[in-house]
């Protein structure tokens, strides 16, 4: 039995306005001595080729850009599906640093592992 608390958080849209809440919630958990960790799949992966989060702003927040850099800075991870990678035609295209690229069954195994999971 693990004493650990944790949280799951997968990205799943492109849209600008949805990128902040995973980010901030994950941040706010590890604060709060909970394990977060995100997971990007389908469209979320848009926002994490190089240049793209770096221009989404919104309201008085810090551009995406910079949330993925503090959050990977907290040492959160953030994992990446493989094969939404390929859905997308992206074999070759490269994606942010510090970025875990990892099988479609690991995010089965990590909602497994969590004790909740939130969805976006």
């Amino acid at each position: 039995m693990k004493d650990e608390k944790s949280i799951l958080y997968v990205q799943t849209s492109d849209a600008p306005e949805r990128q902040y809440s995973p980010l901030v919630l994950a941040q706010t958990a590890k604060a709060m001595d909970i394990k977060p960790q995100l997971y990007y799949l389908g469209q979320g992966l848009r926002i994490l080729t190089p240049g793209n989060a770096e221009k989404i702003q919104v309201g008085d927040f810090p551009s995406v850009m910079d949330m993925i850099k503090k959050t990977l800075d907290m040492g959160i991870e953030i994992f990446v599906c493989a094969a939404s990678k390929q859905m997308l035609g992206w074999g070759e295209v490269k994606l942010i640093e510090g970025l875990k690229i990892v099988g479609a069954g690991t995010l089965n195994d990590l909602a497994l592992e969590a004790d909740a999971t939130m969805w976006f």
